[in-house]
C-alpha cells in the first residue's frame, strides 16, 4: 500500500503538533509527514491520498511585517497541478473566540482550491460543537475538514482527531 502524505505547515508549532497526532492515530507505518515548505509536485505525483494542514494566520499577523508563509509559496505551484484521481482531507487550525467571524478560513480557501484541481475532498465535520460567527470552511453546512482549535479547545483535539481518522480510514483503505 502506498503511503498517506500528510502535507503541513507551518513547521514548529500547533499544525505540526496536530499533523503529528494525525499520523499516530492512522499508523506511522502508513503516513509520510511532509512539511508543505519542502514538498515538490514530484511528492504530490507520487501520492493519491493526502491530508493537508494549515493554519489560519490572525490579523495580528497579517497586518506585520511577515505575511509570507509556507502556504503562500505553495499554492500557486498547488493550482498548477492535476488532482485528478487523488483522495484528499483537510485539517485547519483557527481561533474560534478572537476571530470568530475567521474561524479556519485558510481550511476554505484551500480546500475549494483543491477542488478546483479535482481532488476528490473526503473528511467533512459537523459544525455542532463548535461556537464560531462565520467561516470560509463550511460547504453544505459542513466543514470541509477538521476544525481545530489548539488556543482555547485543545482538551477536544484528541477526541476531534481520534473520530476524523475512523472516518477517514474506509476513504483512505486503512480497515481496523
Amino acid at each position: 500500500m502506498k503511503k498517506i502524505g500528510i502535507i503541513y505547515g507551518p513547521l514548529k508549532g500547533d499544525t505540526e503538533k496536530v499533523a503529528f497526532k494525525i499520523a499516530s492515530e492512522m499508523g506511522k507505518e502508513n503516513v509520510e509527514l511532509l512539511p508543505v515548505k519542502e514538498t515538490t509536485e514530484e511528492d504530490i505525483k507520487r501520492l493519491d491520498k493526502i491530508i493537508f494542514g494549515v493554519a489560519t494566520i490572525g490579523k495580528d499577523t497579517w497586518d506585520s511585517d511577515h505575511k509570507n508563509t509556507d502556504w503562500d509559496d505553495f499554492l500557486p505551484k498547488l493550482r498548477k497541478m492535476d488532482l485528478t484521481g487523488k483522495t484528499v482531507a483537510m485539517f485547519g487550525l483557527g481561533d474560534n473566540i478572537t476571530y470568530a467571524t475567521l474561524f479556519v478560513d485558510a481550511l476554505g480557501v484551500l480546500g475549494k482550491e483543491v477542488m478546483k484541481i479535482g481532488a476528490k475532498l473526503v473528511g467533512h465535520v459537523s459544525t455542532e460543537g463548535y461556537e464560531f460567527k462565520d467561516s470560509k470552511a463550511i460547504i453544505d453546512g459542513k466543514f470541509i475538514g477538521l476544525p481545530v482549535n489548539e488556543d482555547y479547545e485543545s482538551h477536544l483535539t484528541d477526541e476531534r482527531v481520534k473520530n476524523w481518522v475512523a472516518k477517514l480510514r474506509p476513504e483512505f483503505g486503512l480497515y481496523q
